[in-house]
């Protein structure tokens, strides 16, 4: 029953695992390991061959990892993930498993900051062009795409703009033009399940909501299996061709016999193995621990982040409310068609007084905490302007929804009380 469940209480709780075969453990060990016994030489050559799947060092695999890599996937709908060092590392991977120096890929503008920075400037100096388009505009993805364009990016939930990006309309054009949409589903676990609107990869930062404590670094690529590569396969020669640093392996034919997931096996025996951005074991276990009630947690999180939305709508301080559940007209109808039971712990908002007005805010918040993240249990506040986009130029950072007195809140699971009397203390500081 657990195993083909499509409840994500359940799947959160029992795929991918039941018990330590050794030791009948209930708990999923922490791994802490490097290395991995082969049984003989023939074993050995075959793990490395790809001829069997099992355990040979953990900068590439690990029996920890593996149960969250499971359970994600899972919870995703998708055939396989794999677990990373960083969300900023799976980002990374996603693009670089398909493009190559010379390639370029679409991009939202309604991006992160650090996504932004990644996009337009590091993977610059590798070759790779990210040619960024309004995604209000679904059509604009197709007009800037050409030959050498290998996937299309989004967020699902943008932080900080806040409006949900429409995954339907531009997943069906991506397949017309046959490329496909990878989806950063951070902010919205649960709540969305890109895949199954027509997206084809998903990535996460575990670090935020899927961990939930704020205490481990980690990323997520959950591979969808639902993109022919062969179909397109001049658009995708990192997969259809011979790859020569593993023995000339073409991946679409390498891999069949374990099914379609030829993009993400490339992502882990390749980018994995060379530049090593694995995750931790101890991390894995940590990341384990929060999955498990992450269902309750972003029920929690949407409920108090709707009462604070509606608080900060009334409040005479308060010019602008950026929230799903207070837009209107399509950003309300996108956010609607692929949200279930809300809209998540992310809102927005700016006062009268500016930039001044959002730092005096800020310093006299006493519950909340003013920290880089999003995602804990607990609140969280931020002035974007001044942090996590401070490396964008003005008008970048515009682009992004980051206005100079836009203060971002990431909605914990405290009592509505609290959270709502610590806001009224801050506001009348602001």
């Amino acid at each position: 029953m657990t195993a083909n469940s499509t409840h994500p209480e359940t799947i959160v709780l029992h795929a991918g695992w039941r018990a330590d075969p050794a030791t009948n453990s209930v708990a999923v060990p922490i791994y802490q390991t490097t290395s991995y016994q082969f049984r003989d030489t023939e074993h050995a050559a075959n793990l490395f061959a790809l001829a069997e799947m099992g355990n040979i060092y953990t900068r590439i695999m690990n029996p920890t990892c593996d149960v969250l890599e499971q359970r994600i996937a899972a919870l995703e709908g998708g055939v396989a993930a794999l677990a990373l060092a960083s969300g900023q590392t799976a980002s990374t991977f996603a693009i670089t498993n398909l493009c190559q120096a010379g390639d370029n890929f679409v991009s939202s503008t309604n991006l992160y900051g650090g996504t932004w920075n990644l996009f337009a400037n590091t993977l610059k100096q590798f070759g790779i062009e990210c040619r960024f388009v309004d995604p209000e505009d679904p059509e604009a993805f197709v007009r800037a795409t050409d030959e050498r364009t290998r996937c299309w990016y989004a967020e699902t939930l943008p932080n900080p703009k806040l409006e949900a990006f429409p995954i339907p309309e531009v997943a069906r054009l991506a397949e017309q033009v046959g490329v496909p949409l990878i989806m950063d589903n951070t902010s919205a676990p649960v709540l969305c399940r890109p895949l199954a609107h027509g997206a084809h990869i998903v990535v996460y930062s575990t670090t935020k909501f899927i961990g939930g404590h704020g205490t481990s670094i980690g990323g997520m690529i959950v591979d969808g299996g639902t993109f022919d590569w062969e179909k397109h396969g001049k658009r995708f020669p990192l997969l259809t061709q011979p790859d020569p640093s593993y023995h000339g392996a073409v991946w679409t034919e390498a891999v069949k016999p374990l099914g379609p997931v030829a993009y993400i096996i490339r992502a882990r025996v390749i980018l994995l193995r060379d530049i090593g951005a694995a995750m931790s074991p101890f991390n894995a276990f940590q990341f384990i621990q929060g999955l498990e009630t992450l269902p309750l947690r972003m029920r929690a999180h949407s409920d108090n982040a709707a009462a604070v939305a509606h608080f900060l709508a009334k409040h005479p301080k308060v010019t602008k409310v950026i929230y799903p559940g207070q837009m209107a007209g399509e950003a309300r109808r996108r956010a609607d068609s692929i949200f279930k039971h809300g809209y998540g712990a992310l809102l927005g908002f700016e006062l009268q007084g500016g930039a001044e007005a959002g730092r005096r805010f800020i310093d006299a918040l006493k519950m909340f905490y003013h920290v880089a993240n999003i995602g804990d249990s607990r609140s969280l506040a931020i002035h974007p302007a001044s942090t996590t986009h401070s490396q964008l130029s003005p008008e970048d950072q515009l682009a992004t929804g980051v206005t100079p007195g836009y203060v971002r809140l990431s909605v914990g699971i405290e009592h509505i009380d609290d959270i709502l009397a610590d806001l009224t203390r801050a506001l009348e500081a602001a």
